[in-house]
């Protein structure tokens, strides 16, 4: 928005009043209306510019929700083990797992013995 220059304010309040027949008349009372206008015209460009900044920082975190958002619910991306030779989306078919190896009962494994093995 455009700013409010220091006597415009004034001037477009005075070309209203002699639009409905009232006229300024330079006075004290012309003076104060004068002032009272300079006074807001400031507080509108004033209002105007930090509008303007909150605007763009509110912009700013909206951003940042947005993308703390999206890392939040955006789906995960799958992760493949380096040396799979599967694509990590297609199915793998269930193996049939090996029955565990049958031990022969033998003799009893002594002290002695199991040393041997061990080392061999």
């Amino acid at each position: 928005m455009k700013q409010i220059k220091k006597d415009e304010l004034y001037q477009h309040l005075g070309d209203f009043l002699k639009s409905k027949g009232v006229e300024f008349k330079p006075g004290a009372y012309t003076d104060r209306i004068q002032r009272g206008c300079s006074l807001l015209s400031d507080v509108i460009n004033a209002s105007q510019s930090g509008l303007a900044r909150a605007k763009v920082e509110t912009e700013k975190k909206l951003d940042q929700l947005r993308q703390v958002i999206h890392e939040k619910t955006a789906p995960k991306a799958p992760s493949a083990s380096p040396g799979s030779a599967n694509p990590p989306t297609a199915k793998r078919q269930p193996t049939k797992s090996k029955p565990a190896p049958q031990v022969a009962a033998s003799k009893p494994v002594t002290h002695r013995a199991a040393k041997k093995r061990m080392a061999s």
